[in-house]
């Protein structure tokens, strides 16, 4: 007897869907998208080669028709889809309901054309009583939904195949330019620009502690003999204080002078005011807040929060988790209320449910807010027994937020006392103490909302000042000098990014820990702990970007392409007229730019940063295919890996430029006559034998200091060590010989055997016992038999951490071959680049391994000869005739990536 089936993106939906459903039905997952795009030439169908657009993926001569191709590892499971179909009763694609679910339900009505009725199921949590119900109220496809996701990877492809070989032929091969990412780059390096343009200022008060009928407080003075002391308000965004300010500045000498004035003073209570306020719970999560919030409280990067979020909604613990609503159902409602009475009492309940409404209007988004699954919340902890670390977090985090939103004000007390104390020393100074308390917590039982900056934090704390009344007299029990700085503005962290691109309009939240993945990956940022710092190179893209045309890096133009692609979702814009806009009208027009602009603009000016002069030469960081460097004039220095563009001032340029000069003077004379060298490359200090040659072929030996040397310090007789590496420890009686190496991953010993193929190798503990590890000892490393892949004896873990709540073994640190990794015996995950061994805790440990496994085993990449085009391909919807263009073009190299 013939079943329905039911088509869904990933095998944990299928499975949580299939338990849901019964035996009636058969359920099946497409692995993600079936069909896109070709992802490089040899994807491209042989009848299109010739066509000149065909590099694009996009037919721009015809309506902006796409070529949409079937990759070969996807070629069996649409055969497999087939098949069932066959045999099928209907056909439900249960596809998730925005755009690109929509997209994936369409391509896969396309491409399976079935004879059977084929309904459109929609749901947004995977729980009995919402695959029932979408069962029975199925719609058909939303093409309005489709021709948006299409347009936006038709304008991706535009905007990266376009503008990207352009990055490649001014700055350095294997960039990539994005709609979204390449504006993400320039909020980056903005945010830098403002640190380096930023001069800090300092100031200086006195920290007091006053008390008053047993109790101490602290309070702050403000004026000193009726004329206002600075404070950090009264600087500007340049750390300046700011010209309007009628403020007076104290040093240090007038700081310390006013302290021992003010010790054992009386202080007398001039004003009291009291203010009584409430404070609003926050609305349940959208993509964006969930993503902000996971970073601040759980410490998750955006991809790793979404990734949890999508394991709880497919195994039915959630809502949808790509949404833009703050809506929630009426059973969600009634289910949080019920939770409040329960769990914390009717007194904080408000009277009447709270609504939430957002201003967004996106039909490609989900009904409601991200909140626990079902029409009764079940506990963090039940959840937490059942799921990895990560997923019971983020459950954790959900539920808290949903449960708080249907809570009542928190309500607050504010007091602020003004005192005048006459000083020791002569004169006279106001202070201000400030207090808050909590008269009823409200919603800040179940939940608080977290912060980007610590300070933020320490202002939200408590501090309860005793009864004071106007006359009221308080004695100064402690004071000192306080100094104070100005700091730069902060570096965006990922959860302040993902803020500010939503408060921008700037892409989509569902896209943006990809487009954050992606600037990493592309070395546009480096991470350096929570903050995202802009490398040198992002510097040039953008300045690149701007100079071709600056609307590509415009958040006003970048907001507007979103809006119009909801136009398109909700059927209000036609996707072509949007598309030709884009391509050859004023929207910005881009193929007319990239053709008449590009080779106008100079390499050498959007490679060159000016960072100043020193008398009166200019000092420029200039980015090389190699690598930054200082310049000035004829003098170049590299600079190393790891230095922030605001570390890098004009004392820094010199101090580098010092180095590279002295470099040209040698440390000493090797034996054999020749100079020693001592120099910084990009990857940090070496030492050199010998003049450089002309002949790029031919270059002198190097070394590279030891970890434990520094270029400071390191004398003629340390440099000819290194340069004497590798040392030959001598030959076994079988003609074997055994030699000390310095390798890419550490220290190790080679051992060449007559006959044998390979060397074989065992690893050494330090770089010092490569200069006096001996032939014995050698002998006796070797003797050991090798464990492991390319090491040596097992060495003890570098740190135990506790047992793994989900696989019940130990968890160490060991050190493998390319850095330290966590283990628990079955799953590997390597440590976070910048992150010591010191720092990572168990916590860090666990949250990885579940990553790991989450991840599956990893893909050995195919080789080219693997790549074979073995592709379906279509160009309509659905198939129209084709043309054969008069052009023959150039296929697109696999290094131009898709943004979205």
């Amino acid at each position: 007897m013939s079943k329905p089936l039911v088509i869904v993106e990933s095998p944990a939906k299928a499975r949580t869907i299939a338990k849901f459903l019964g035996p009636d039905y058969v359920v099946e997952a497409s692995i993600g998208h079936i069909r896109d795009l070709p992802s490089g030439a040899a994807e491209i169908p042989a009848a299109y080669k010739a066509e000149a657009w065909s590099r694009l993926g996009v037919n721009v001569e015809d309506g902006f028709k796409p070529l949409y191709v079937v990759p070969a590892d996807k070629k069996a499971k649409i055969k497999e889809l087939k098949a069932k179909l066959k045999v099928a009763s209907a056909l439900y694609l249960a596809t998730d309901e925005d755009r690109e679910g929509e997209a994936i339900s369409w391509h896969l009505l396309d491409l399976l054309q079935p004879k059977v009725p084929v309904k459109r199921m929609v749901f947004h949590e995977i729980t009995k009583a919402a695959i029932h119900e979408a069962i029975e109220n199925c719609r058909d496809v939303d093409m309005s939904l489709v021709d948006a996701q299409e347009a936006r990877r038709i304008l991706d492809r535009l905007y990266g195949y376009e503008v990207s070989p352009v990055l490649w032929r001014k700055i350095a091969p294997r960039l990539s330019a994005g709609r979204v990412q390449s504006v993400a780059t320039r909020l980056i390096v903005e945010r830098e620009k403002e640190r380096i343009a930023f001069t800090s200022a300092a100031w200086w008060d006195a920290k007091v502690t006053l008390e008053h009928q047993g109790a101490q407080f602290p309070a702050a003075v403000t004026a000193l003999d009726g004329v206002t002391l600075a404070q950090g308000r009264d600087f500007g965004p340049d750390g300046q204080l700011v010209p309007t300010a009628k403020v007076q500045i104290l040093d240090e000498a007038k700081a310390r002078k006013l302290s021992e004035g003010l010790k054992g003073a009386v202080a007398l209570t001039k004003s009291v005011e009291e203010d009584e306020y409430s404070s609003r719970p926050k609305a349940p999560f959208t993509t964006s807040t969930y993503q902000q919030e996971a970073g601040r409280k759980l410490g998750m990067a955006a991809k790793r929060a979404m990734q949890a979020a999508q394991r709880l909604y497919e195994n039915g613990y959630i809502t949808y988790m790509r949404t833009d609503s703050i809506t929630l159902s009426a059973q969600a409602i009634q289910a949080a209320r019920e939770l409040v009475t329960r769990e914390y009492g009717k007194e904080y309940l408000p009277a009447t449910p709270r609504t939430w409404t957002g201003k967004s209007r996106n039909a490609q988004e989900a009904h409601e807010a991200i909140r626990p699954a079902g029409d009764h919340f079940r506990f963090p902890k039940e959840v937490a027994a059942e799921v990895g670390p990560d997923e019971a977090a983020a459950y954790e985090l959900i539920w808290k937020r949903t449960v708080s939103s249907q809570m009542v004000d928190a309500r607050m007390k504010s007091v602020t006392a003004r005192f005048e104390a006459e000083l020791k020393n002569g004169g006279k100074a106001d202070l201000v103490a400030r207090g808050k308390t909590v008269l009823f917590p409200g919603y800040l039982r179940a939940y608080v909302e977290g912060q980007d900056e610590p300070e933020t934090e320490l202002e939200e704390k408590d501090v309860v000042l005793p009864p004071l009344a106007q006359g009221d007299r308080a004695k100064v029990a402690k004071s000192e000098p306080a100094g104070h700085a100005t700091k730069p503005p902060a570096r965006f962290t990922e959860a302040a990014l993902v803020q500010k691109m939503e408060e921008l309009g700037i892409g989509r939240p569902s896209t943006y820990a990809s487009i954050i993945g992606t600037i990493v990956d592309r070395e546009y940022v480096v991470k350096r702990g929570q903050a995202l710092v802009p490398t040198p190179l992002a510097f040039a893209v953008v300045q690149l970007m701007h100079d071709l045309e600056p609307t590509l890096v415009d958040y006003g133009f970048t907001a507007q392409m979103e809006e119009r692609l909801d136009e398109i979702s909700r059927g209000e814009l036609d996707r072509n007229t949007f598309l030709t806009r884009f391509w050859t009208g004023d929207q910005p027009g881009l193929k007319n730019i990239v053709t008449t602009r590009a080779e106008k603009i100079d390499p050498r000016v959007v490679n060159t940063i000016p960072l100043g002069e020193h008398e009166g030469k200019k000092i420029s960081l200039r980015v090389g295919r190699y690598g930054p460097y200082i310049e000035c004039e004829d003098l170049r220095a590299s600079v190393p890996e790891g230095l922030a563009p605001d570390e890098i001032t004009i004392p820094k340029a010199l101090e580098l430029l010092a180095a590279a000069g002295k470099a040209e003077e040698p440390i000493g004379t090797a034996p054999d006559g020749q100079h020693v060298y001592l120099r910084i490359g990009r990857f940090g200090p070496y030492v050199q034998l010998g003049e450089d040659s002309e002949d790029k072929e031919v270059k002198p030996k190097r070394a590279s200091l030891f970890k434990s040397m520094s270029p400071k310090t390191v004398t003629l007789h340390e440099a000819l060590q290194l340069l004497s590496l590798p040392r030959k420890l001598g030959v076994e009686a079988d003609g074997s010989v055994i030699t000390a190496r310095p390798g890419r991953f550490g220290p190790y010993l080679e051992k060449v055997v007559p006959g044998q193929e390979k060397p074989e190798t065992r690893s050494l503990t330090s770089e010092d016992q490569l200069l006096n590890v001996t032939l014995e000892e050698a002998q006796a490393i070797f003797a050991i038999p090798k464990r492991g892949r390319g090491r040596g004896v097992a060495a003890p873990p570098l740190k135990e951490l506790g047992v793994d709540p989900t696989s019940g073994t130990p968890i160490v640190i060991k050190d493998g071959k390319y850095g330290p990794y966590a283990t628990d015996g079955t799953t590997n995950g390597s440590l976070p680049k910048g992150t010591s061994v010191e720092d990572f805790t168990l916590e860090h440990a666990v949250a990885l391994l579940a990553e790991r496994r989450a991840a599956g085993p990893s893909k050995k990449k195919k080789g080219r000869g693997a790549k074979k085009a073995a592709a379906t391909a279509s160009t309509d919807k659905p198939a129209s005739a084709k043309k054969t263009a008069k052009k023959k073009a150039k296929a697109k190299p696999k290094s131009v990536p898709d943004e979205d």
